[in-house]
């Protein structure tokens, strides 16, 4: 159910918020640091633990959807698409410039045997920053810490690129198809992206995060996925009455992430499976859930704003001390056990981090450009 409270940060004529969303995408963030965590133990997909973190991004994508039909598809007429994109780019890009940062200055304390930074030029790293911050992604080969990924400061940067890239195809687009097009679309794409995780090479989709073949097309097939189907569960969406909703669909987000891989390396198509059913059918039935539900009490009220308000910048700020803790596990040989301290020390650091962001960076930054670049409205 809708929560009348907002950010401060928020723009003036901001729709009440669906709180319990707001505090389901802070468990899938904290869930995001957790398996990045344990990718310095990993020999590959196949190993992982919280093997399945990596849809996160999935929810994440059909929470935007759904969000941002929520509150902007019956404004088109009176909003332009210069103040959409105005909007869009000052609720998303602070944290964009403020990851960059953060991976430059600790660019050089990550060396390691599977990265080697001494090598790179102080001018190489200034590009490199000046690229991730206006998010322009750079080229296998060509970046700087020469393990493929767009963003090499701040891998996940990787999916604000394709929620950009959403974006835009919303207000081009999407938005503009009939309610029964838009479900032919999500049919469609939704059939693309089983395929490419029953029937690809990976098992899984865990993709997008470079600008390979393989790579791109997965992440586009999930962008396009999970925001189509977000913005169509918006447009049909009939709330029903469900009680401790946060709780149980907290439950179900941290399980659906932390199952261990399915079907191994013998049978890559049953964990594609496992996968597009988080995608197509339990993603969107938790977005309904969460959607429909209600925070009855003031404890369960204030840790979805909490976790809503962090969820953000913690997913922007935590990589580069992943990058930090995979150098130091890699260099020592160190098991989990043995590195249990530095992984509490990077979750709950990075929490921290995220909440003084918040506070002192990204709402201010926010309300400032609000205040520069778009007129106060009166409520709608």
């Amino acid at each position: 159910m809708l929560n009348t409270q907002v950010s401060n940060a928020a723009f003036t004529d901001t729709k009440p918020h669906y709180n319990i969303l707001d505090g389901l995408r802070g468990v899938a963030a904290i869930m995001v640091v957790c398996f990045h965590i344990f990718e310095a133990f990993a020999s590959s997909h196949l190993d992982q633990r919280i093997n399945h973190g990596y849809l996160a991004v999935d929810f994440f994508f059909i929470l935007s959807g759904f969000v941002v039909g929520y509150a902007y598809d019956d404004r088109w007429g009176k909003m332009t698409t210069k103040d959409f994109f105005k909007r869009r780019i000052i609720r998303l890009h602070p944290m964009v410039v403020m990851g960059a940062i953060i991976g430059a200055i600790m660019f050089y304390t990550q060396g390691c045997s599977v990265w080697d930074v001494s090598t790179v030029a102080v001018g190489a790293l200034l590009v490199a920053t000046l690229l991730n911050a206006l998010l322009i992604p750079a080229t296998p080969g060509t970046e700087v810490r020469g393990v493929g990924e767009m963003f090499p400061l701040n891998g996940p940067s990787w999916s604000l690129f394709f929620e950009y890239i959403g974006n835009i195809l919303y207000v081009l687009f999407i938005r503009k198809l009939s309610t029964k097009a838009l479900a032919v679309l999500v049919f469609v794409v939704g059939c693309g992206l089983a395929a490419f995780a029953i029937l690809g090479p990976l098992g899984d989709i865990c993709v997008g995060f470079s600008l390979t073949g393989t790579e791109f097309t997965g992440g586009s097939l999930r962008l396009l996925f999970s925001f189509s189907a977000g913005l169509l569960l918006s447009r049909i969406f009939k709330p029903t009455n469900i009680k401790g909703a946060f709780w149980i669909c907290s439950l179900f987000i941290i399980a659906l992430l932390a199952v261990p891989r399915i079907g191994g390396a013998e049978h890559l198509w049953m964990n594609g499976i496992y996968d597009t059913l988080c995608c197509v059918v339990f993603f969107p039935l938790l977005v309904y859930l969460g959607a429909s539900g209600k925070s009855t009490d003031k404890y369960t009220t204030r840790i979805c704003k909490f976790l809503g308000d962090i969820s953000y910048p913690l997913y922007m700020v935590h990589y580069p001390f992943i990058y930090l803790y995979f150098a130091w596990v890699k260099n020592d040989n160190l098991t989990f056990e043995e590195s249990l301290s530095g992984a509490a020390g990077v979750l709950f650091g990075s929490i921290i981090l995220a909440y003084i962001c918040l506070k002192f960076y990204d709402i201010p930054v926010r309300r400032y450009l609000t205040n520069r670049f778009l007129k106060p409205k009166k409520n709608v």
